[in-house]
This record gives C-alpha cells, sequence and structure tokens, in this order.
C-alpha cells in the first residue's frame, strides 16, 4: 500500500499489490464511506474506480466552470450533533466540511411562482396565502403526527444497525433510548403514503408532500419510506431550520471523503474498471480488472448498482439470488441542461428553482417536473467573475425505452435531444427570457449522458423498490465475503441512504466491537 498522505493523481497511477485486505468497487459516496470506516477501523482498502474522477452521482467536474453532476439538496452538514449519516461518517473520519447555509428556494407550479422556505413558519405563511387558515391548521397536526416518527427514527440511528444481526438483538441493546418511542416505531419499516393519506386532505399540501418524496427517493409519497421522509420533514421544519451547500458543490463532499480515506492509510485508484468478480466456489477473492490486473483480497464491496454488480458475476453462482435481484424494477432516467452564463442584472436568483407542470399529471410524469440549481448564487468560486454555472435535471421522469439504441452521433439522436431538452429552456426563459444570448457553454444530457459517465443501468435512479412492498435489499449476499452497498441496498436511495449502506457493509466487515467504538466515539 502506498504511504499515507499521498496524493489523489498518484493514486491514479500506482499500481497496488497484488493482496490487499477489501476492494471496494466504485467510489460513490456509498463505497467512500464504507472504505473510509474500513480504512479507520485498521483495514487495508483499495477502492477501485472506473472513472477518472471519484464520486459517482456526486462527482463535479469542468475548470473554467465547476459543474454539479447530481445531487442538489444537502442538509445536516453545517452543523453537530446531526442525524445524517454522511455528517456522522465525516467526523469519524475527522474531515470538517465548509458549508454555506441557505433558508428559501423557488417552486414554479400550477399555484404560480412560490418562494418557499425551510422552517415551518415560513412555510405555513405560504400555505396561508395560498390555502388558508384550515389549511395551515392541517399542516400543523401533520406535522405533530410526524414529530415522534422522527424521534423514534433518531433513537435508533442508521449507524447503529448491524447487517445480518438479530434485529431485536440490536434494539434491545438501545433499550434504555428506544423505550419512549415504542409506539411511533411501528411507522418505520413502511411507506410514508399512509402517513399522509390519513392526516392530509389539501390538494396543494398533498402535492407539496409527493413532490419532495419523489425529490428525495425517485418514487411518490405511496412507496417512499416513512422514516427517511419523517426525518427529513424534522430537519427541514425546524424553527432554526436551514440547508447547506458544500463551499466548492458536490466534489467537496467527495474529496472529505477521499482525505478521510487516504489519511486512514486506504487508496484510490481512478481509470480502474472492474472486469469480474473473482471466485473460489461461492467465495470472493478479488478481482480481476479490465487491464488484466488481478487483485486479491479478503473481501470484496460493490458500490455499483444491482444490474451492473451482477455483470461482474458468473451466471452459474447464486443463480435464485441473482435472477432474483436481476429481475429489480428501475427507477426512470435524467435529462440534464449545464450552462455557463452571463450573470448581469441578476442579483435576486435563488440557487434552486423547482417546476412542476401539471399536479394532476402525477409528480412522476415524464418531463412533468425540473430542477434547477444555480450553485454560483451563493458560491461565486464555482464560476468566473461575474457569471454563473447551472445545472438543470429532470428528476428520474424520463423513460429509457425512448433512447434505447439510438446512436449518440446520429441525426436522430441530436433531434431527439434538442426536443426533449426543451422543457429546460422553457422553464428557465420564465424567469431569465434572454437566457440563451447569455450562454457561453451549453451542454445537454440524456440518459446515454446520464450512463455513459456514471456508469449505471439504463441511465435510471437506481432501484424503483416501493417501502410499502418491503425494504431494499440489504447489503449482505449468498456469496462468501462478497457485499454490495449503495442505493441498490438498505436503506436505499439518496445521500444519506447510501452513507448508511457504506457503514452497515463497513460493520459487517469489522465486526460489532469496532462498530461500538465508532458509535461511543460519535456519541451515537
Amino acid at each position: 500500500m502506498r504511504p499515507r498522505g499521498a496524493n489523489l493523481a498518484a493514486s491514479s497511477r500506482n499500481t497496488v499489490a497484488s493482496k490487499t485486505g477489501v476492494i471496494v468497487i466504485g467510489s460513490g459516496i456509498g463505497g467512500l464511506c464504507c472504505a473510509g470506516l474500513l480504512a479507520r477501523g485498521g483495514k487495508e482498502v483499495v477502492v477501485l474506480e472506473a472513472h477518472s474522477k471519484p464520486g459517482g452521482a456526486a462527482h463535479g467536474f469542468g475548470k473554467t466552470y465547476h459543474y454539479e453532476s447530481g445531487p442538489s439538496l444537502w442538509s445536516g452538514l453545517g452543523r453537530w450533533p446531526s442525524s445524517n449519516p454522511l455528517a456522522q461518517i465525516l467526523r469519524a473520519l475527522g474531515q470538517e466540511l465548509e458549508v454555506i447555509e441557505y433558508r428559501d428556494w423557488d417552486v414554479l407550479c400550477p399555484e404560480g411562482h412560490l418562494r418557499i422556505g425551510v422552517g415551518n413558519a415560513d412555510f405555513e405563511a405560504v400555505v396561508q396565502q395560498l390555502r388558508g387558515p384550515e389549511a395551515v391548521a392541517e399542516w400543523q397536526r401533520f406535522m405533530q403526527v410526524l414529530q415522534p416518527i422522527a424521534a423514534a427514527a433518531d433513537a435508533l440511528p442508521l449507524l447503529a444497525l448491524r447487517p445480518g444481526a438479530d434485529v431485536m438483538a440490536q434494539l434491545l441493546r438501545r433499550g434504555g433510548q428506544l423505550l419512549p418511542h415504542l409506539a411511533a416505531m411501528r411507522h418505520l419499516g413502511g411507506a410514508f403514503g399512509p402517513l399522509v393519506d390519513q392526516h392530509l386532505r389539501d390538494p396543494f399540501l398533498r402535492h407539496w408532500v409527493d413532490l419532495l418524496c419523489f425529490l428525495i427517493s425517485g418514487l411518490p409519497m405511496a412507496g417512499t419510506n416513512a422514516a427517511a421522509m419523517a426525518t427529513l420533514f424534522g430537519q427541514w421544519f425546524e424553527p432554526d431550520a436551514c440547508l447547506d451547500f458544500p463551499k466548492g458543490g458536490s466534489k467537496a463532499v467527495v474529496m472529505a471523503l477521499v482525505r478521510g480515506l487516504e489519511a486512514n492509510g486506504g487508496e484510490l485508484r481512478l481509470r480502474s474498471r472492474v472486469k469480474r468478480v473473482l471466485l473460489d466456489g461461492e467465495r470472493a477473492i478479488g478481482v480481476e480488472l479490465e487491464s488484466g490486473e488481478q487483485i486479491h483480497a479478503e473481501h470484496v464491496v460493490s458500490n455499483a448498482d444491482v444490474w451492473s454488480t451482477l455483470k461482474l458475476l458468473p451466471e452459474g453462482v447464486a443463480r435464485g439470488w441473482q435472477r432474483q435481484r436481476g429481475d429489480t424494477p428501475a427507477c426512470g432516467s435524467f435529462l440534464h441542461l449545464h450552462l455557463g452564463f452571463d450573470a448581469t442584472g441578476l442579483d435576486d436568483l435563488p440557487i434552486h428553482t423547482v417546476w412542476v407542470g401539471d399536479w394532476e399529471r402525477g409528480i412522476t410524469a415524464e418531463r412533468n417536473a425540473v430542477v434547477v440549481s444555480i450553485p454560483s448564487v451563493l458560491d461565486p468560486s464555482m464560476a468566473p467573475a461575474g457569471r454563473h454555472v447551472l445545472h438543470a435535471y429532470t428528476p428520474a421522469n424520463e423513460p429509457w425505452e425512448l433512447w434505447r439504441g439510438l446512436d449518440r452521433d446520429s441525426p436522430d439522436y441530436q433531434t431527439l435531444r434538442r426536443e426533449r431538452c426543451q422543457v429546460f429552456w422553457d422553464v428557465l426563459e420564465q424567469r431569465i427570457p434572454d437566457i440563451r444570448q447569455r450562454c457561453d457553454v451549453v451542454m445537454e444530457g440524456t440518459p446515454l449522458t446520464h450512463r455513459r459517465f456514471l456508469n449505471v443501468h439504463n441511465g435510471s435512479y437506481g432501484p424503483a423498490l416501493p417501502a410499502n412492498e418491503g425494504l431494499f435489499p440489504g447489503v449482505t449476499t449468498p456469496l462468501k465475503r462478497f457485499w454490495m452497498c449503495g442505493s441498490s441496498t438498505f436503506p436505499g436511495i439518496g445521500i444519506p441512504p447510501v452513507a448508511a449502506s457504506g457503514a452497515l457493509a463497513a460493520h459487517g466487515i469489522l465486526g460489532r466491537k469496532s462498530q461500538q467504538e465508532l458509535l461511543e466515539s460519535l456519541g451515537l
């Protein structure tokens, strides 16, 4: 292994030893969290990343303009204590993250152009204006219902769980903390939709909750996990609530995790695409890279999505599991727009704007929702002086079938991309009529682009596994010493869940004693 503190550029050139402790396939947030905790726990760790940049869906790119490839909404990173598993892992790795706090964002919806603040008072003021006092009272009652559920979720931190262990035994060990929350704990494993159906009648409130669920999980509220949403609502609607933008963007979060990995002796190798997992019977013993290099290890963890992971395994092993996981349904894909543009006279732009065309079509309807982020509004270092950088995307509502089999260099592809991406310009021109004339960089992306740069199946957001039909599969597999983490595993899609999945895989490898030391060091 290379010495601690070796730089990231060097790690992409070095050749690792033929044997190591743990191989992590993929440097997404889940994989980096897993690898960092393993290194902290004393394991030799090598992270193998096919791309030239770490971070998976959270990587940043560009030199003049600093573009975001994925996550837009961050919370729970700028304060401690925090219930965000990512914040907990960064703290465990000794990494501080500079964030810029903000408290509102814009929504363009059938009700009009709204400036909506986080924090209950600001949101209630919007509801009062749109729907009147009865809707405000309904929302207040709903928040009272969610409070004990959020408290129950906080009392059982995701980092306190271990894979494959008896859940009841884990609960009993935390009995003192959990006893006051027993009544609310029945909601933690279910879907959010039934709670909404029981307590919200106002159409705008129901649409609003459905939108938030879709932005977080890629599924409407009927399929989104209740514990995740109750926790998020508990954070967003506190009196002093705020959202966090990591200074430097998503890349800053990724690089903090890389620093934590390397500071503990772990290694990241870029441009190192894994061809297959090496097995001895039904036990993982390492990987073979596309270059032909073989690396042996005591454990192998895949942070790739479930479909990509299965392609790394021989068809004849664990057939039933492979068949079952191969049939996992996928969320929709994305259209993307990246811009660099003249900011002259645009002094009151929000960092985020969410557009919804028609509530009645359903939040999952294709090109019916767009998310726009302009991070340079908060962090001017992400764009040249006097200019802004923008990332817009359709949140997991673009059908893969429209793009299947198209050649990216063909006229048919170019025409379809232009037609489908028109939705971005329609939204942006509502706020900046001359946006096209202001641009010096325009990059339109499709599901093919999403698949190409993020190495994800069909450009998908991840598995479409509704919470009302059961939890996401765990991080264990039928193959010995072969683990998974990331958005295809419990707790599911989103930054906090994938961070937690990385921790769960690390706990499984390191054991209970190491996990207990981690929890004690964090005061969890």
